[in-house]
């Protein structure tokens, strides 16, 4: 499978032991062009801040549009790249099912959740440093969401078409509930709703509605 341009910056960035502020300051750009360029939110940056940016990890600009060029002291994308892991950040905040408070998770034993790199793009079509793993609690989301389920969460996707499951904001803290968009509305509206039936769903504005992230997997103990 090909390799995109923001998974060959990330993989140099790591190769050179170099922080995203470190590489901005060298190629004398912002590091919110270089954010945009590992979040795989630009495929087409400028052509000359990208030289720079080249310049600054020791590769030449081509290797990082197409992967073909010169690489200082070997090149960081190996034949096994794609069937390696990637670590994702679990974040202590909790999304809860019921209330919707946020609960900090006290356990420093917790480490981040490894996924295989290649599932993470070709399946999930989502850039690793935008993922977050979360716990959720409450019964609200029952039977597909139980107590204790661990999410993995895409903030890249906060558009509630197609209908799913989101973590999102209510005002009180984070909460795990399916989203959709009522047809028609002026101005636009989100339906919110819970699987489980005991808990009635409710309709706010769209500016109303804090999304953070769309759910993309889960996780259960048996």
């Amino acid at each position: 499978m090909s390799i995109l341009m923001n998974e060959r910056l990330r993989a140099r960035i790591s190769q050179l032991g170099m922080s995203v502020a470190e590489v901005a300051r060298t190629a004398g750009v912002n590091r919110t062009f270089v954010y945009d360029i590992l979040r795989g939110r630009s495929r087409t940056p400028n052509l000359d801040k990208l030289s720079r940016v080249a310049a600054a990890v020791k590769v030449e600009q081509e290797w990082l549009l197409t992967g073909k060029g010169r690489v200082s002291g070997g090149n960081p994308i190996t034949e096994d790249y794609n069937n390696e892991f990637v670590a994702i950040q679990y974040a202590a905040a909790r999304p809860s099912m019921g209330g919707g408070a946020i609960v900090e998770d006290e356990d420093r034993s917790v480490r981040d959740f490894h996924f295989r790199r290649a599932w993470i793009r070709d399946r999930l079509k989502a850039a690793p440093s935008m993922l977050r793993v979360m716990a959720v609690q409450g019964d609200s989301m029952c039977p597909t969401l139980n107590d204790g389920d661990v999410i993995l969460v895409d903030l890249n996707q906060r558009n509630p078409t197609p209908p799913g499951v989101f973590v999102l904001h209510d005002g009180m803290g984070l909460v795990a509930k399916r989203l959709e968009r009522v047809p028609m509305s002026e101005p636009p509206r989100v339906r919110i709703i819970s699987d489980n039936p005991q808990y009635a769903p409710y309709d706010c504005t769209a500016d109303e509605v804090n999304i953070i992230g769309r759910v993309r997997w889960y996780g259960r103990e048996m």
